[in-house]
Parts: structure tokens; C-alpha cells; sequence
């Protein structure tokens, strides 16, 4: 003999105070999702919005729909994005920068070298860019030289440098932006 069960319990009619706001965060984060410009925060926002959703579907009667939504929408999903987000958010530039100056100590020409090199992130950081420098070997972005010489082989990518805040820093510190003329490929 099977116990009685309370089909009352099934029903939205109790739960309804508790769904309404949750069900209102849905929209409220998809706009401030939407809305970011840095695509680590969006990520983020992904993430509380999966979380939200499957919060949402349990509430529902839906655990298979939930934890689909925990498993694949939150989880492995924000994983794949923090991975294909921090391969693809690095400016690689090769490094062609003579390692000897004359009349300069070698300890000299690391400040100088530290220096440029933070003088660049600090430019490229408002873009949500790392900076990576290949000492040997090609870079897909482009190159830097002595004096503050940054090659660059995309003239979108290049625009978009010009277009930042700290490309007058660059500038005023003696900082060069050209185009490429070698063919890209």
C-alpha cells in the first residue's frame, strides 16, 4: 500500500511569492550581461544568469531541465569562455629589441626594457589586453623595436590602439605606432 501523497505540494499556487523575483533577476542580469564591456564581467554575469535559471527550473518541478542548466549551461559552458577568453585576449608581439646599448649597463637596459614593456600594458589594459612578448620566433600581432617602435600587422587592431587612452601616453613617451608593410597571411 502506497502512502497518500499531497498533490498540493505540486503546485505554483504556494510558490508563487518565491518565483516572481527570482524569475525578475532573469531579464535584470541578461541587461547587465549585455550591457558590459569587459568580457571577464559578461562571463561572470553568464554564469550567475545559469545559476539563476536552474534555481528557477527547480523551483518548477524540472530537476533533469536544472541540472542540465548547472551542468552543461553554467558549468562547462563558462569553463569553455574562460579559456577560449584567455588564449584570445593576448596581444603577442615579437620582441626585436637590441638586448646590448652602448654606454649602458646591463642592469640599465632591463629598467629600460621593464619599463617600455609597462609603459605598453598599461597602454593596452583599458582594451581588457595582456601583453605577451616572443623573444624568438614570429608573433601574430606584430613586433617592437628600439625606441619605442610598435609594428602592428592588423589595421583594425592598430585603429582600435589609436583609439585607447593610453595611446597619447605612448606617444608623449617617445612611442611610435606604425603599420605593417609586411603581407599578412
Amino acid at each position: 500500500m502506497l502512502p497518500d501523497f499531497d498533490l498540493s505540494l505540486l503546485s505554483l499556487q504556494g510558490s508563487l511569492g518565491l518565483l516572481l523575483p527570482i524569475t525578475a533577476l532573469l531579464p535584470l542580469v541578461s541587461v547587465l550581461m549585455v550591457c558590459q564591456d569587459n568580457p571577464y564581467q559578461a562571463l561572470m554575469l553568464r554564469g550567475v544568469f545559469g545559476s539563476v535559471s536552474t534555481l528557477l527550473f527547480v523551483l518548477l518541478g524540472a530537476p533533469d531541465v536544472a541540472l542540465t542548466e548547472a551542468m552543461v549551461g553554467t558549468l562547462l559552458s563558462t569553463t569553455l569562455y574562460v579559456i577560449a577568453l584567455r588564449s584570445s585576449m593576448t596581444l603577442r608581439l615579437e620582441d626585436r629589441r637590441s638586448t646590448a646599448m652602448e654606454g649602458a649597463t646591463e642592469g640599465a637596459i632591463v629598467r629600460t626594457v621593464d619599463a617600455e614593456a609597462q609603459v605598453l600594458s598599461h597602454w593596452i589594459q583599458p582594451l581588457h589586453l595582456r601583453l605577451r612578448l616572443v623573444r624568438q620566433g614570429t608573433a601574430p600581432h606584430g613586433w617592437l623595436e628600439d625606441q619605442s617602435r610598435l609594428t602592428i600587422v592588423q589595421p583594425s587592431l592598430k585603429q582600435r590602439l589609436e583609439n585607447s587612452p593610453g595611446y597619447a601616453h605612448w606617444r608623449k613617451n617617445g612611442g611610435v605606432l606604425i603599420p605593417s608593410e609586411e603581407p599578412t597571411s
